[in-house]
């Protein structure tokens, strides 16, 4: 999955559990939300797998689904 950078669109590297751009040499942190409600959704991993699931009321959210943003680390 390529990710790009908010800022110039160029394609990050993922380095130490979070995203860099090198054209713009800053580190981005990923948070998952839901698509229903706009809030963070709690992230759930077991043999391998990632899981997402809404503690407001919208229970799992496929990944496919889920809305990824970005914020400066």
């Amino acid at each position: 999955m390529d990710v790009l950078c908010p800022k110039c669109q160029q394609q990050m590297q993922w380095i130490n559990g979070d995203y860099y751009c090198p054209n713009c040499q800053q580190a981005y942190h990923q948070h998952a939300d839901c698509p229903e409600c706009g809030k963070p959704l709690q992230e759930l991993k077991a043999c391998g797998a990632v899981d997402y699931l809404c503690q407001h009321g919208h229970g799992m959210i496929s990944k496919k689904r889920v809305k990824f943003s970005y914020s400066v680390k």
